[in-house]
């Protein structure tokens, strides 16, 4: 690209994962030179000495500039020197920070390339957990049931809006179906496989001393049964005649924190899949 018969100034963003860490931060800096023209070329996936040595050697013949993120203190080392050999100027973005945190922290850094990118996946899996979760809270959507890595169903007051969220923090992508005396559950539901569907039980005293309180808080707005034991006694017959029905796994959350339930749920879930895996 030239304007006015200046050629633009080449920069090079180098990488032994896929650059967007290089990427995010020199179009923050670019930013700052608004007239200035500049050709960026992205070189990902970098991991060998010749690749360095090609790519500074390129740098040269070009009077660009190189800024990278590599991992691997060797890398670093060798475009370090290769840069000065073919006057390349080269911008480390990783290592002085990583040196600066391993005297902080009196640890060795791990120098393993893809790190950033893995925790920005693991992040945006947890954003979609989440996001999935919410859309699917007290049996919205539920033709996308057999979409979720874990369903849970149960009365109202077993808890299954703040366990869901809580594990979709964790990032399991969870949908919970109410249980309501004498309707079916969502056709969607059965098409669910069973391992992934979990009954959430509790004791029918503690379960009317709960709604009760939920009842003195919201006033009028909720039926006269609601907190009924004659009619919380028929809603957890009917909760227990489906989870025969269906032979669902159940976690009894009768006096149990929302983290103790889910850690239940996650133990549950890992010895299905041991089972599942020694099957195979």
């Amino acid at each position: 690209m030239e304007t006015d018969g200046k050629r633009a100034h080449k920069l090079y963003i180098v990488s032994d994962a896929t650059g967007a860490t290089g990427q995010r931060v020199v179009q923050a800096a670019l930013a700052q030179f608004a007239n200035a023209e500049v050709a960026v070329e992205l070189k990902p996936g970098v991991r060998d000495e010749e690749e360095v040595r090609a790519l500074v050697e390129e740098a040269g013949h070009a009077r660009g500039t190189i800024v990278h993120t590599l991992a691997i203190p060797e890398l670093r080392q060798i475009i370090v020197e290769e840069g000065r050999m073919h006057h390349v100027v080269t911008i480390d973005l990783m290592g002085p920070l990583v040196a600066r945190l391993s005297d902080a922290l009196e640890l060795a850094p791990l120098a393993r390339p893809g790190l950033l990118r893995q925790l920005d996946e693991s992040y945006l899996q947890r954003i979609e957990a989440i996001d999935f979760t919410v859309r699917h809270d007290d049996g919205r959507n539920p033709e996308d049931l057999p979409e979720a890595e874990l369903v849970l169903v149960g009365v109202s007051r077993t808890s299954k809006t703040p366990i869901s969220i809580f594990l979709a923090y964790r990032g399991w992508r969870v949908a919970n179906v109410p249980v309501i005396a004498e309707l079916d559950p969502p056709p969607a539901l059965s098409r669910v496989d069973r391992s992934r569907v979990v009954a959430l039980t509790i004791d029918p005293k503690r379960l009317v001393l709960l709604r009760k309180a939920r009842a003195s808080r919201m006033g009028r707005r909720l039926s006269l049964a609601y907190a009924n034991q004659e009619h919380v006694q028929q809603e957890l017959d009917w909760a227990e005649l489906l989870l025969r029905r269906y032979r669902w796994a159940t976690v009894d959350v009768t006096n149990k924190s929302i983290e103790e339930s889910a850690a239940e749920i996650i133990a549950l879930q890992r010895r299905r899949a041991g089972e599942n895996g020694s099957a195979c």
